[in-house]
Order: C-alpha cells, then structure tokens, then sequence
C-alpha cells in the first residue's frame, strides 16, 4: 500500500507516517515549495529516510497532481491547513486557499487522476464555533448532529471542505 500525505509540518502527519510506516504502507508526503522541509519532527521519530518528500502546494493544482501522479497512493490523508485562528482573521484569503479551495483542488486531482483513491480529510471542532455546547459551562454537549457555527476564517474555510468532502 502506498500513502500521500499533506501536511509535513504537523505533529499528527509524522506520527500517522509512523503508524503507516508500522503497518508496511510506502509513505510520501507533500511539503510546500515555498518553504524549507520542516522535517525535526520526522527526525525525531527516526522515519525521515524511509518517507518520500514530493514538493508541492495545496494551492497549486498542478503540483497536488504532480503528488498524486508520482506517489500513485492509494489512500490520500490531508492533514495540510492554515489553522491558525489568529493567522486566519489577517490572512482570511491565505487561510481560505489553503483550508478550501485546496481540498477542492485535491479532490478533482484524485478524481481526474484515479477517482479509486481513498481520502481522509482531517476536520476541526472549530466548525462548532459558537454554537450551544462549545460554551464553557454548556449542559449540552457536542456531537455529530450539533450545529455548525464556525466564528473564525479558519473555521468558515473548514467547513467549506467538510462540504466540499461529503459531497
């Protein structure tokens, strides 16, 4: 089995390499052009030689196909994001790309490339925002059927991609 991963920076994306790693999976992850290959995570948990970098932007489509095309994965974790809130509210455009539209471009990628390509899409409980029970104090708690009510661009542009992904 072979995995793509997006999101090279994060905690949750090394230890899910590791994990697939573990499980004899060919691990690729995607890490963006623009910037150096933040890998002290992959280090530290003695992985980097055994995962495969492939450049790229999840606000480029030709580069997440690129990924796709060389990697030949057959599943697809997305666990790239802009998701800082703070970030989000001065950069809403940046967060929206990345956060948004960029699922969007992943999901034609694979169905143009291999529509047999399996996809999880990490989510946020900051699609709940505001809504009764995510206040401190709040009787009622959070599940699947709770509203969304996002209150940040990070968590609009989430919950864009929720959608995005469940259609």
């Amino acid at each position: 089995m072979k995995a793509l991963i997006t999101g090279i920076r994060g905690q949750d994306s090394a230890y899910l390499a590791k994990f697939l790693l573990e499980k004899g999976y060919k691990v690729f992850r995607l890490y963006r052009r623009t910037s150096s290959p933040n890998v002290w995570r992959l280090l530290s948990l003695e992985i980097l030689d055994k995962v495969h970098l492939i450049p790229g932007d999840m606000t480029d489509m030709a580069s997440i196909s690129n990924a796709i095309v060389q990697s030949e994965p057959d599943e697809v974790y997305n666990l790239a994001a802009q998701s800082f809130v703070g970030t989000s509210f001065e950069q809403p455009l940046v967060t929206a790309h990345v956060d948004g539209i960029g699922v969007v471009m992943l999901l034609e990628a694979v169905k143009q490339i291999n529509p047999k390509i399996k996809i999880y899409h990490a989510s946020t409980s900051e699609l709940y925002g505001n809504s009764i029970g995510s206040r401190v104090g709040a009787k009622d708690l959070l599940c699947e059927k709770s509203l969304f009510w996002p209150a940040s661009p990070y968590a609009a542009s989430k919950l864009y991609a929720f959608h995005q992904v469940r259609i």
